[in-house]
């Protein structure tokens, strides 16, 4: 599980592509007590650290994550946000971030907006079902708040920490972006739709049980 709070920007040193795709990735802090096997969010993509030396450390990504994230476009030299997974003795500075990306947006108008930059980010229907203003989405794996949502896209304002220590600064407009909906809003609605199994309550069964005739004399 992740924050969302990137904690700095990696470089691409290489890539090999195959029936998938390896990275390798040269980062500061985060290459620091890394293990194999442990998990790092690239762009807001967990991934699993597959071997490691230095400064460099590697993952493999597989065809189905790079159908639904913008990873096939990372070439030599991409920075890209980083953020270990969350230890447990941690600070829980952003919303939960699963590190597995619900699809892709593309942004649509970058406009300043006092001392921050404010990002409008078209995206498909099945993404914005679940954007609220005022809450939580993961943009390339950073943590940010809604500042307003319509029909085809969503709005945030990024402040110039954010903007200094993650790769938005660097994207235009027509960037494609990994985005990541909070995940509680997922499950509430799983957990409120109808079941799928068909009622044994019937009206035969109703007036079986007498709840036709009292329905029908209470309107008389």
């Amino acid at each position: 599980m992740f924050t969302g709070i990137i904690e700095e920007k990696g470089t691409v040193k290489r890539i090999k592509n195959g029936n998938g795709t390896f990275l390798e990735i040269q980062a500061d802090i985060v290459a620091e007590n890394l293990n194999i096997g442990d998990s790092v969010a690239v762009n807001g993509v967990c991934l699993t650290v597959t071997n490691f030396i230095g400064k460099l450390f590697t993952a493999d990504v597989m065809n189905e994550t790079l159908s639904r994230s913008s990873l096939g476009q990372l070439k030599a030299g991409s920075h890209v946000n980083l953020e270990r997974a969350m230890a447990a003795d941690g600070r829980f500075g952003g919303h939960i971030v699963s590190g597995h990306i619900d699809g892709v947006g593309k942004i649509s108008d970058i406009q300043n907006d006092g001392i921050a930059v404010r990002y409008k980010i078209t995206a498909p229907a099945h993404i914005l079902r679940y954007i609220v203003e005022k809450g939580s989405v993961a943009i390339d794996g950073i943590s940010l708040t809604v500042a307003k949502v319509d029909s085809e896209n969503f709005e945030v304002s990024v402040i110039p920490h954010t903007l200094t220590h993650t790769t938005l600064a660097e994207k235009q407009v027509g960037s494609i972006v990994n985005l990541e909906n909070d995940i509680i809003g997922k499950y509430v609605e799983k957990l409120m739709r109808p079941s799928q199994k068909e009622s044994k309550i019937t009206s035969s069964f109703l007036a079986e049980n007498g709840f036709m005739g009292a329905s029908k004399n209470s309107s008389d």
